[in-house]
């Protein structure tokens, strides 16, 4: 399906944000983001609001936009908010259960984090979590639920990555997502919905911990 202006423009402009392409405290104006895209500034100022209420950007009035940056504290209630909003999912996912071939894709995820710690490749490891998360969460029916973990996903993906080699090596988390992937097969709700908690309260820990060691404030 074709895109829509302001939908390609909001894409390409999170997309560069995501990948640290414009790093927090950017500023730029309404015309370079245009120019930059070959477009006009109409549906690069479209972009910008939906941008702006996602919490990516502050729309600068004359003056375009500044990336803003995600802080310890920020992370710290991101977390919180994934924490709960996942383990709900993982309990939807195992009460309903999953047919062979979900089943099969959450499988799948978890056999390539494992063949990328193998390979060393954190990069393709962190790819085949965020799959792993996201497929977890869009197979729990709940359209609204899915919606608000996404959207807090891509406020933590910038420091998910600028963190990535600062943390000891994942085999852990490999080893919770098999046993939330289990207990879902056996559709044990309650234990798919500790495991996960769990997991994801590690996750957040050793995030914030990392954070603060390396004197990391705003990213």
């Amino acid at each position: 399906m074709k895109l829509s202006l302001p939908d390609r423009a909001y894409r390409e402009i999170k997309r560069r944000i995501l990948e640290n392409e414009m790093p927090s405290g950017t500023i730029m104006l309404e015309s370079e983001l245009a120019d930059l895209l070959d477009m006009s500034r109409t549906p690069v100022r479209e972009a910008l609001i939906r941008l702006s209420n996602e919490g990516m950007v502050e729309v600068r009035p004359r003056h375009g936009m500044r990336v803003l940056p995600v802080s310890k504290e920020d992370m710290i209630e991101i977390y919180d908010i994934l924490t709960a909003l996942e383990s709900q999912a993982a309990e939807l996912v195992a009460k309903r259960g999953l047919s062979e071939q979900e089943l099969a894709e959450l499988t799948k995820a978890v056999d390539e984090m494992d063949d990328a710690l193998g390979r060393d490749d954190l990069t393709a490891w962190a790819n085949a979590d965020e799959r792993f998360h996201l497929l977890l969460v869009e197979f729990c029916g709940n359209k609204r639920l899915t919606n608000m973990v996404n959207t807090f996903w891509d406020q933590s993906h910038r420091v998910r990555l600028l963190t990535l080699r600062l943390r000891p090596k994942p085999t852990g988390s490999n080893d919770d997502h098999r046993a939330v992937v289990a207990a879902i097969a056996r559709k044990d709700a309650d234990a798919a919905r500790d495991l996960h908690r769990q997991h994801r309260l590690k996750s957040g820990a050793m995030l914030v911990e990392i954070l603060e060691k390396h004197g990391l404030s705003n990213v």
